[in-house]
């Protein structure tokens, strides 16, 4: 594992952090909206490691030690998120990645195998919708003030509680001990709550998800309660030779219980 280190990328600063050797293939973990590089859980990097793969997890703008914008006006689009992702394996030196995008990123991970296909080696897609399906819906707190670290820390855990939906798999413990890391390292809190949300979010120039040709995973909880696993059922019909892999018991995340199951899938799939 190498430091948290801080690159300059298409005019923005992002943070990042490897695991593994280079010479490996990589895996591009990209988050969901709001969620810095910690919600890939160091453990789950590792094990991705050591099973022979150059794992690579960042903030993206707006969350953790990356680029802030003004609140509530981001000025950037969903396609300069995936800019950025082209622009850390440019300063990283990887030619080309498996690319793992997760919940809204599976949007960034569309971009990346649409209109940069030479730079992805595969694209998996976790928790992730297609867009045109109607969500569950949630009992999500509202949010906090964001200068209150303690209710920010209180929401976080209330709102992945609510993601989990019926999984028995949540783990209140764990959620606040990443919440705490979180907040501790992130330049706006204010910024990360909302600004994902406000952003363009414009489409790849090259189609739809119908139009991937590269080799593509769907990875989705049983009990998703954001995206139901109909979505991920989608995904995988809509996409030539997708392949489909449902983590039992798991909601709108990855929780510790599945690790085994989606670290063998992820690494069989990336061979």
């Amino acid at each position: 594992m190498t430091p948290e280190t801080s690159y300059d990328v298409n005019g923005v600063t992002l943070c990042a952090q490897t695991f593994g050797s280079p010479t490996d293939p990589a895996l591009l973990l990209i988050h969901g909206a709001c969620a810095s590089l910690v919600w890939w859980e160091t453990e789950l990097c590792e094990r991705l490691a050591a099973a022979g793969r150059f794992v690579i997890r960042y903030d993206q703008r707006d969350t953790g030690r990356s680029s802030s914008f003004p609140v509530g006006r981001p000025g950037y689009a969903m396609s300069d998120l995936a800019t950025d992702a082209v622009g850390l394996l440019d300063v990283l030196g990887v030619e080309s990645a498996h690319v793992v995008g997760r919940s809204m990123s599976g949007g960034i991970a569309l971009f990346l195998g649409l209109d940069h296909p030479e730079r992805t080696r595969s694209v998996t897609l976790v928790t992730t919708t297609p867009g045109d399906l109607p969500m569950g819906e949630l009992d999500v707190p509202p949010d906090p003030d964001p200068t209150d670290g303690a209710a920010v820390v209180e929401y976080l855990v209330a709102a992945l509680r609510a993601y989990a939906g019926a999984s028995p798999h949540f783990d209140e413990a764990a959620v606040r001990e990443l919440a705490v890391t979180d907040i501790a390292r992130t330049r706006d809190i204010a910024a990360t709550l909302g600004n994902h949300y406000a952003m363009d979010f414009d489409g790849p120039r090259n189609g739809g998800f119908a139009d991937l040709r590269v080799p593509t995973l769907v990875v989705h909880g049983e009990l998703d309660p954001v995206f139901p696993v109909s979505h991920g059922e989608a995904l995988r019909d809509a996409i030539p030779d997708a392949e489909l892999v449902v983590l039992p018991g798991a909601g709108h995340d990855v929780p510790r219980p599945v690790w085994d199951q989606f670290v063998g899938a992820l690494v069989e799939f990336t061979r």
